[in-house]
């Protein structure tokens, strides 16, 4: 097979990925508003999530997946970026990047914004576990990602956040 740009280094494709577990997360608002709900599932280099959230504000904002199942307003309760490597935060950063770390995204001036965004690792049950004893979320921060600053990548306060839940 030609490699091409979704071949993985290992020389899998998003088609060879093994079937695996998949979560979901209801995304909510300070104010407990619901937004949208992401799905969860084992890619072939790390977990897929894709989903339609819609009441956010226009603009560019950091999303992340983090360590811990909770989503007390102002979500500081979801805890650090999932990084079960201690690696660096930032896609750019070469120490980097945790786990948690995803390309920013665009919410339109409709306050929309359809997600499709792939962690860099781990899975949600087995090796690297996301799915623990004390769970994840994730959660959408006020603005964007650097994808290099070390712990968060001064994305702001958090302004949307879900528990996962196994499906």
């Amino acid at each position: 097979m030609m490699p091409d740009d979704t071949t993985t280094p290992g020389g899998m494709t998003a088609d060879d990925a093994p079937a695996g577990a998949t979560a979901s997360a209801t995304m909510m608002d300070a104010s407990g508003r619901e937004l949208g709900t992401l799905a969860l599932a084992d890619a072939a280099t790390g977990i897929t999530l894709t989903g339609t959230l819609t009441g956010l504000p226009p603009g560019e904002h950091a999303i992340h997946v983090h360590t811990v199942g909770a989503c007390e307003v102002p979500f500081t309760s979801a805890g650090g970026h999932w990084n079960p490597t201690d690696s660096e935060h930032g896609t750019q950063n070469p120490n980097g990047p945790h786990f948690g770390d995803m390309l920013n995204v665009t919410v339109a001036a409709d306050s929309t914004v359809s997600v499709q965004r792939d962690t860099p690792g781990g899975m949600l049950e087995g090796e690297n576990a996301l799915l623990d004893a004390d769970g994840a979320s994730v959660v959408v921060h006020a603005g964007p990602d650097d994808n290099v600053t070390d712990p968060a990548g001064n994305a702001g306060d958090r302004i949307a956040c879900g528990v996962i839940t196994r499906d």
